[in-house]
């Protein structure tokens, strides 16, 4: 195998757990960026900003900047950039999602008539927002989903995500989304542009099988997974598809 010379990270499970940080996850980190080794942490949360993300971070004691950040709603505004510049889209979703939107140069409006019907978490969703966006789809919209994620961990428990409020979309409309976050491989492609690397020259770390594990796999990467959130060992070895390391945790981790 060639050396490894870029981490991709997962954030809850692997850095932190809710509100309280992974502490070898933190420190293993840190090394990377003493020494100016590339990494990126790729999330499925479209609702906060790269400047959100990385601030949470910092307050765990990540030595991080935005620029480490990738979350599905960049990926979405750059896949969306190469396939249709300058689209005009209908969004669902927060502030985290129309930034990343708006800083691509796309036309957000209210109306649903759109090029692209886009969804992400929307914790303010109503009935007429997703009326909105079965009509503009129904009349011709694209339709993209951040991401499938069903359910969101918070301090209260399993709480409906993403791909919940897409399903409402999907039912009513006939019409299957696209969907760019973890375990679908787009995110890998835009991951490696970030940090100019090639797939065999980085590793998905993380701690969900359906999600980081699979995302790895599905885009021809290197996985480590970490024993400290979503998925045991036992799990892991009932897999068919196995990811290519696994540790309990990142303090056992040594090729960077």
């Amino acid at each position: 195998m060639n050396p490894i010379k870029g981490y991709l990270f997962d954030l809850d499970g692997t850095m932190y757990a809710g509100t309280a940080p992974i502490q070898a996850a933190v420190d293993f980190v840190n090394r990377l960026e003493a020494t100016g080794f590339p990494y990126l942490f790729v999330t499925n949360n479209a609702s906060m900003t790269p400047e959100q993300v990385a601030d949470k971070l910092v307050s765990m004691g990540v030595h991080v900047t935005p620029e480490h950040v990738l979350t599905s709603a960049m990926a979405t505004a750059r896949y969306i950039e190469k396939m249709t510049p300058g689209a005009t889209i209908y969004m669902i979703g927060e502030d985290g999602l129309r930034l990343a939107l708006e800083e691509r140069g796309f036309h957000v409006t209210e109306e649903a008539k759109a090029d692209y019907v886009v969804v992400g978490l929307d914790r303010h969703i109503t009935y007429e927002k997703l009326a909105k966006g079965a009509l503009a789809i129904r009349s011709g919209a694209r339709f993209i989903s951040t991401n499938g994620d069903i359910a969101i961990p918070t301090e209260r428990g399993f709480l409906p995500g993403n791909g919940a409020l897409t399903s409402v979309l999907t039912v009513t409309t006939e019409k299957d989304p696209f969907f760019i976050g973890k375990p679908e491989p787009v995110m890998v492609d835009i991951a490696l542009e970030m940090i100019g690397l090639t797939k065999e020259e980085v590793v998905m770390v993380g701690d969900n099988y359906h999600t980081d594990i699979l995302f790895g796999i599905n885009g021809g990467i290197r996985t480590l997974h970490v024993n400290s959130g979503v998925h045991g060992p036992a799990f892991i070895q009932e897999q068919e598809k196995l990811p290519t390391y696994m540790v309990e945790s990142l303090d056992e981790w040594t090729h960077a």
